[in-house]
C-alpha cells in the first residue's frame, strides 16, 4: 500500500512538473497597456516682443522624480494640442534623451521665469544622444516635433501654465 501511495504521489508530481513546463513554453498573450494622455493643466505660449498669444495646449505635468524620468516613454502618439511639462526643483543645465520614446519631439527648455532659453528640434525617437539645454532651465516642455517651427517659437518667448 505504501508503494502505491508513493508511486501515485511521484506520478502526480511528475505530471504537475511537465504540465508547468509545457505551460511556460507558450508565448505570452499579455500586452502592455498603452499609456494615454491625462490632462493635468493648460499651458499658453506668448511672443516675447508683443506678449501676443501664440498657442494654448493641454499638458501633463511631470513633477516627481519618477514622472520626470519616465516622461513620454512608451507612447505611440501625441496630439498637436498636447504636451508634457517637466518641473524641476531648481534651475540648472538640463539634458534629455529619447530612450524608449517612440515619437519625435521638440524639447523646449525654460528658465525659472518661464522664458524659453533653448530648443532641441526634431529629437529622434529611441536615440540615446544627449540633448542639453544651452542655459540653465527649471522647466522643460515636450511637444510633437516640428511644432516649435510651425509656431515660430524662439528664445525669449514666454510660457504660463495652470494646473
Amino acid at each position: 500500500m505504501k508503494r502505491i501511495v508513493t508511486a501515485g504521489a511521484l506520478s502526480f508530481s511528475l505530471m504537475a512538473l511537465l504540465g508547468c513546463k509545457e505551460e511556460s513554453s507558450k508565448p505570452s498573450t499579455v500586452k502592455p497597456a498603452e499609456v494615454k494622455f491625462k490632462k493635468e493643466g493648460e499651458l499658453s505660449i506668448y511672443k516675447s516682443e508683443s506678449d501676443s498669444l501664440i498657442k494654448t495646449i493641454d499638458i501633463e505635468i511631470a513633477d516627481s522624480d519618477y514622472e520626470r524620468q519616465t516622461g513620454l516613454m512608451y507612447r505611440k502618439t501625441m496630439e498637436e494640442n498636447h504636451g508634457m511639462l517637466f518641473i524641476f526643483p531648481q534651475e540648472e543645465y538640463q539634458s534629455f534623451y529619447m530612450r524608449n520614446t517612440q515619437i519625435p519631439l521638440d524639447i523646449i527648455y525654460l528658465n525659472s521665469e518661464l522664458e524659453i532659453v533653448s530648443i532641441q528640434k526634431n529629437a529622434k525617437p529611441l536615440s540615446e544622444d544627449s540633448l542639453p539645454s544651452e542655459a540653465p532651465a527649471q522647466y522643460v516642455l515636450e511637444i510633437s516635433a516640428g511644432l516649435s517651427d510651425q509656431w515660430n517659437l524662439e528664445p525669449g518667448d514666454k510660457v504660463s501654465y495652470t494646473k
